[in-house]
């Protein structure tokens, strides 16, 4: 047992190099970051009622416990609508949401969760797969603690394939 927890610090700086989203570390912190983000609905004045700016053009969409896609947003009646251009979308019961940085509003990217909505959230659009679509929501979250530089809530769209 000692042996394998004195390989761990060791194991965890080799899983920092190359794509940060496939290392060991920031696999652990795909999941966590997403479960702190859920955390902060209970806050007064977290959630979104509009869609913040820059949820336009190509924006970084996540299904959470997977990497980093694209998605690309437009106007629609009833909101934003986003057709994600990943993999592993999930069918119903699930959800989108935007998730906007507190202090400036500033959007990040679209995290999907393949669990039932909370209650009660207003719909802000839409986020679709080829056969599938979803709610949309929004939250504004504390950024420094669902995410950091290391491992970055979401990684750069310009490396996922069209």
């Amino acid at each position: 047992m000692r042996r394998i927890l004195s390989l761990l610090p060791l194991v965890l700086t080799a899983c920092q190099e190359g794509n940060p989203e496939n290392s060991f570390a920031c696999g652990i912190a795909a999941v966590a970051g997403p479960m702190m983000v859920l955390e902060q609905f209970g806050i007064p004045g977290k959630v979104m009622l509009d869609v913040p700016d820059g949820v336009e053009g190509v924006v970084p969409a996540r299904v959470v416990g997977h990497g980093t896609a694209r998605a690309l947003a437009g106007a629609g009646p009833d909101g934003v609508v986003l057709g994600y251009e990943g993999e592993h979308f999930p069918n119903p019961p699930a959800f989108g949401l935007i998730v906007a940085e507190d202090s400036l509003d500033t959007f990040q990217g679209v995290l999907i969760f393949a669990t039932q909505p909370p209650p009660s959230l207003p719909l802000l659009g839409s986020i679709s797969s080829a056969t599938t679509t979803l709610p949309l929501y929004g939250l504004r979250v504390n950024w420094t603690a669902v995410s950091n530089e290391q491992c970055p809530l979401f990684g750069s769209i310009d490396s996922v394939p069209r």
